[in-house]
């Protein structure tokens, strides 16, 4: 299986995109928050790499093609923004102070239990950009010292936590409005948290675009300043 995976060019992304077929199936048949297609795929993908004993760099030759499509897939969120436009415009204040407090809230939360459980400054900046898009996540933890292979699943789970959560957040503590909780799932779980507002509503889906990129933006401005804290 291994020499599978080192002479072909397209193993990797096969597996990936295998594994993310069956996932949603899954979540299509037994309609299951926990049963998460990216969840899904990435726990089918390790299985196989595992019992298959291939390594990470041989599996990233084929399966690195699938990252060529984030930046032009999230550049594509941008779509449902531009067609909620004038809503945007009628809720900008809301919108600028509702990002703000949720970026803060995510470093405060880090700062806070990385204290509580004595971790060290690189773990701690490791985990600052837990809540923005893998792109510039990964940016900002190597720009503060952080472990970049980390930052990257740490990303990854938050976002899967918050697709599967977000709504039932929502409905815990009755938030109805559509610009909040678009935001909410935007500015906590990024793109894959978007992809959850996109399934509840238009208005929801174009205020979760919004946030991620906004709140990448603060991410950064303001992760330099916390990584001082601690």
């Amino acid at each position: 299986m291994d020499n599978l995976f080192q002479t072909s060019l397209f193993a990797g992304v096969t597996v990936s995109l295998v594994a993310y077929l069956l996932g949603m199936l899954l979540k299509k048949k037994f309609k299951l928050a926990i049963l998460n297609p990216l969840l899904i795929s990435i726990v089918l993908t390790i299985i196989v790499l595992v019992v298959a004993d291939v390594d990470y760099d041989t599996y990233n030759k084929g399966a690195s093609y699938l990252s060529w499509f984030l930046t032009p897939a999230t550049v594509c969120l941008a779509i449902p923004l531009y067609e909620q436009w004038t809503l945007l415009k009628k809720n900008i204040a809301a919108v600028a102070l509702g990002l703000t407090a949720g970026v803060i809230t995510s470093l405060v939360t880090v700062l806070v239990l990385s204290v509580l459980m004595g971790l060290s400054h690189e773990d701690y900046v490791t985990l600052l950009p837990k809540s923005i898009t893998t792109a510039i996540g990964m940016g900002v933890s190597e720009e503060l010292g952080g472990y970049v292979t980390i930052t990257v699943a740490v990303i990854v789970v938050t976002g899967v936590l918050g697709n599967i959560l977000g709504e039932f957040v929502c409905k815990i503590f009755r938030i109805t409005e559509p610009i909040s909780k678009g935001l909410a799932l935007g500015a906590s779980s990024h793109a894959i948290g978007t992809a959850k507002a996109i399934e509840i509503g238009e208005i929801e889906g174009a205020m979760s675009s919004l946030a991620i990129a906004v709140a990448g933006i603060l991410t950064v401005v303001f992760a330099s300043v916390f990584a001082n804290f601690y």
